[in-house]
This record gives structure tokens, C-alpha cells and sequence, in this order.
């Protein structure tokens, strides 16, 4: 049975988009028909962090407004013909998008695709709202920190207030020594603080930049982050992968005679 999700963090800039697309290639990998779902209105970023930029024609908009058919404005990923991607509107606003015909969009993909990753908008405005009620199952991005935390309390409260599922978490840009100094909440903290089930956590690591820089997802880039990424795509799907312990960063000291 194929599955709506929403990935949804709250606050903005805690890599939500990123865990979308690295996430959504995991799963083609693994040869499941997945798409990709940028519904950021007037600032997409999938199709950048999945190497498309140049590639897109139409937008989700579009399809909303029957400007075009649906099969016209997804575009294939490179890597994998196992995934898709559905951009978001540079122009367009959530005022403007039809709830009903957004719904028809998603039942339309839930039809052609196992897995429909709705990668969300930040804050909590219309888009969020809308977004909840035309989804299975979320998956919630946060950081470890008040702020990151404080907003991901809100975003349950809209779950809750939907009689929707509570949210798978995962815990993004964990510092091992921070956590270990007690100047970072560990991600089981994490989970715990919001009451909702732990996912996996994704490392601090500068691959992620690298991938960022190069316009591909994380798993092309060997690190802890692409390691994480992939155990977290393995318990999406239903695999018992135990949780790794936080390691530290090993240093090393060079001295030289003086």
C-alpha cells in the first residue's frame, strides 16, 4: 500500500530538505518508486539538492491549476528512474493552491508511487495545515536545541489536533562532544522531550556541505551523515537497525623537538 508523508521540522534551516531528498534516494535505491514532493512555495530547493535545476519545465502549481498533466511536471531523477520529483512553485503562494485539488494531485501519486515524500514548508501557516490533513504519516526534523524543539512541540500539537499518527523523529547535526560535554540534549533526550518516536540521528558532517555545494544528496558523499542516513532509511521501511552509539571525533596531537 503506497504512503503519503509529510516531512515537517517547524522551524526553518534544520536540514529538512535535505533528509527529504537524501531519503527519497535511499528508497529508490532500494528500487521502491518513491517521488519527491517540494511544496516550499517560492523557495524550492529539491530540485537543487537533487541535481534537477536545470530540468525543471512545470511545477506543482501548475498541475494544480490544470496547466499541464501531472506526468509532464515530474522529472526523473538522474541516478535512479525509481524516483521522482514534483517542484515546488517559484512564483506561486499557498493562497493560491486549491486544498482539494492538492488532493487530488497526492491521491493521484499515491496511486503511481509506494512511498510520496512531502517535504514541507517551514513555520506554521496554511501550507503546514493543509499539508497534515493530506497525509498518512510525518516525519519530523529537528535539531537539538530549545528553539528547533520548542517548534517541533507546535507542529505535534497540529498532528494531534488532526487525529493524525505521531511523528517519526530524527535528530539532525549531532555534535558527539557536545553531547557528551552536556552542552547539547543527546537525541534520545530529544525524543523523549517530545514524546515521539526516535528515527535515527544524523551526525554533524562536512560532507553534507560538499553535497550541497555539488548539487547531489548526501549519499554521494562517503561520511557518518550518508552512513546515518542510510539506517535511517532502513527503519523507515520496516528493518530492526540497532542505533549506533555517538562517537567522537579522533583528534590528533603532532609535537615536534624544540
Amino acid at each position: 500500500m503506497s504512503q503519503a508523508w509529510m516531512v515537517a521540522s517547524g522551524k526553518g534551516g534544520v536540514g529538512k530538505s535535505t533528509v527529504t531528498a537524501a531519503l527519497a534516494a535511499a528508497l529508490a535505491r532500494r528500487q521502491l518508486p518513491t517521488v519527491a514532493v517540494d511544496t516550499d512555495m517560492g523557495l524550492r530547493s529539491l530540485d537543487m539538492l537533487l541535481g534537477l535545476q536545470d530540468r525543471i519545465v512545470y511545477d506543482v502549481v501548475d498541475v494544480i491549476n490544470k496547466d499541464c498533466k501531472l506526468k509532464y511536471a515530474l522529472v526523473q531523477y538522474t541516478l535512479s528512474p525509481a524516483l521522482s520529483l514534483l517542484p515546488a512553485s517559484q512564483l506561486g503562494n499557498w493562497e493560491d493552491i486549491s486544498a482539494d485539488r492538492l488532493a487530488r494531485v497526492v491521491h493521484k501519486l499515491k496511486k503511481r508511487f509506494s512511498y510520496v515524500l512531502m517535504d514541507a514548508p517551514a513555520g506554521l501557516e496554511r501550507g503546514l495545515s493543509t499539508l497534515t490533513a493530506l497525509t498518512d504519516f510525518s516525519l519530523l526534523v529537528v535539531t537539538p536545541d530549545d528553539v528547533s524543539i520548542r517548534d517541533a512541540e507546535r507542529v505535534i500539537a497540529l498532528l494531534d489536533g488532526q487525529h493524525k499518527p505521531k511523528p517519526m523523529l530524527v535528530v539532525n547535526r549531532v555534535v558527539a562532544q557536545l553531547v557528551e560535554s552536556g552542552d547539547m540534549y543527546s537525541p534520545q533526550v530529544v525524543a523523549d522531550t517530545l514524546d515521539v518516536p526516535l528515527l535515527g540521528y544524523v551526525p554533524e558532517d562536512m560532507a553534507v556541505l560538499r553535497a550541497l555545494a555539488r548539487h547531489h544528496t548526501v549519499l554521494d558523499e562517503n561520511g557518518p551523515a550518508r552512513d546515518a542516513l542510510l539506517r535511517i532509511s532502513r527503519r523507515f521501511v520496516g528493518e530492526y537497525v540497532p542505533m549506533p552509539p555517538l562517537k567522537r571525533k579522533r583528534r590528533f596531537f603532532f609535537f615536534t623537538r624544540g
